[in-house]
């Protein structure tokens, strides 16, 4: 069995760059090759058609003016039925990025290959049945191998896993729970989705039962709850922190964190926090379309005829509208302030912390692919001591991948947060326990468009807020109760 050596052609390989969104990850790469081991990244394209793979070039070319791609990429056929055929792929490369999907279908031979040629793999699948299968039956052939086979690391999840990680990094003191809410904002014509993902999605809700049996296999004991136990809201509510009606968030987010804080626990001893995911879905006619549709889905979703007219007729009518289209996830912490001991009452501290980033599926799905492995590339030294399936926050908890992520269009993470313990004394100035921010916090930095934010986290009711947005710095004064706060705007 090989193992991952430097002597390769090949940084990056990207297999399946003709397909939907492989198109959009080498452009990404293209744009990223300065970020490569010693400022510069050597990368080729894999897929079963060289004619497509060089459209792809081409365009690629054409669009980000690097008429240099052409002669300076190259392009390896590699087909996920010919085992012969990526074992040659992977043989040539340090990291295969595998856009190639639904991962149920296609993903466990790329993983194989990639173990057995000494090849770190990493994918952007949101299918926890996949997943958790991979770390059940491969994660010890790629530790012995020295191989990082690290998934879910596009929108599905790393938003979520390594947002966890940076509200637990902020928080003073011990963070016990999270909730978060994610919500899409798209432009006039809708979203974006395509074949791919819809059939991940209609798989993945018909096969949930075969999720619970593997589970099962692990033997794993129940991650310990620290402090007071979060209870889990309805399969629908009206969300006031977001202002719209809400749900449970049906895909990987959820399995990946408990992955990451399971990981961290055992691993690093650090204690686990109870994590809850929910999406906002709009208001009351959103809420009608979503009853509808979601009733549909469930019904064709059960039987195979049913899910052939799924994929069949209704995947060949969806859209995909990226400009205008934008994400926002809001976490919302709890937890004990630095010097209290969480086995003692209830949580006294809060936090909120804010990412937002682009369109998710086709624009912060590729920017994070990438960057995840151009942090394999350049900070080995910050990754698990050995090789092993893994999710993006066990990976890259160590690492600077959330820097990475900032400097690329995955903002807000270092920007929105917000920390505060009760019974702060409210007047012209915060004044904080010892354990908190400091004693006396007078500015607050945060951008003005966050306000809103946190204020619910807070539960500070403002009638009306008074700004002054001729100056950088923004005197907001809030009526009542009498609260003056100065934002450092962007």
């Amino acid at each position: 069995m090989a193992t991952v050596t430097s002597t390769r052609p090949y940084h990056i390989i990207i297999f399946g760059a003709s397909g939907f969104t492989g198109q959009f990850v080498v452009e990404e790469v293209a744009r990223s090759a300065f970020e490569g081991p010693s400022g510069s990244l050597k990368w080729a394209l894999a897929g079963r058609s060289r004619h497509r793979l060089e459209g792809v070039l081409n365009q690629a070319a054409e669009t980000l003016r690097k008429p240099e791609l052409r002669t300076e990429v190259e392009i390896i056929v590699a087909d996920v039925s010919q085992a012969d055929s990526l074992a040659i792929m992977c043989q040539q490369g340090l990291v295969v990025l595998n856009c190639v999907g639904p991962y149920r279908f296609y993903g466990e031979p790329v993983v194989k290959a990639c173990i057995e040629n000494g090849a770190h793999c990493v994918d952007i699948c949101g299918e926890p049945q996949f997943l958790e299968r991979m770390q059940l039956e491969y994660h010890s052939r790629a530790m012995d191998s020295g191989v990082y086979v690290i998934g879910s690391c596009g929108f599905d999840s790393i938003p979520a896993d390594m947002g966890i990680l940076y509200t637990k990094n902020q928080f003073k003191g011990t963070l016990t729970a999270v909730e978060s809410f994610l919500t899409i904002h798209t432009g006039p014509e809708g979203g974006c989705a395509h074949d791919g993902t819809w059939q991940s999605a209609i798989y993945g809700f018909a096969d949930s039962g075969s999720l619970r049996k593997l589970r099962k296999k692990f033997g794993h004991q129940p991650l310990p709850v620290v402090g007071a136990t979060v209870k889990k809201r309805g399969s629908l509510f009206f969300s006031k922190e977001i202002d719209q009606y809400a749900i449970p968030f049906m895909g990987s987010d959820p399995s990946v964190v408990r992955r990451s804080q399971r990981f961290l626990y055992e691993g690093h001893q650090e204690l686990p926090v109870q994590y809850s995911a929910y999406v906002g879905v709009g208001g009351v006619w959103s809420l009608i379309k979503m009853f509808c549709g979601g009733l549909l889905f469930w019904f064709l979703g059960k039987f195979g005829l049913g899910k052939k007219l799924l994929i069949t007729v209704y995947s060949s009518s969806l859209l995909c509208q990226m400009e205008g289209t934008s994400f926002s996830l809001t976490f919302f912490g709890e937890g004990y302030a630095e010097g209290l001991d969480p086995s003692q009452g209830r949580p006294n501290a809060r936090i909120c912390t804010q990412i937002h980033g682009a369109e998710p599926g086709y624009v912060a799905t590729p920017v994070a692919m990438v960057q995840a492995a151009i942090t394999v590339l350049n900070e080995p030294q910050f990754l698990p001591i050995k090789g092993g399936v893994y999710s993006p926050g066990a990976a890259f908890a160590r690492t600077t991948l959330i820097d990475r992520l900032n400097r690329h269009g995955l903002v807000g993470l270092d920007l929105n947060s917000f920390f505060f313990v009760s019974n702060i004394e409210i007047g012209n100035m915060f004044t904080l326990p010892s354990g908190g921010l400091g004693s006396i916090f007078t500015i607050l930095l945060i951008p003005i468009q966050s306000f809103q934010i946190y204020m619910k986290c807070h539960g500070v009711q403002a009638n009306r807020v008074l700004s002054d947005t001729q100056t950088p710095y923004h005197h907001l004064t809030l009526v009542p109760p009498a609260l003056r706060i100065y934002c450092l705007t962007r």
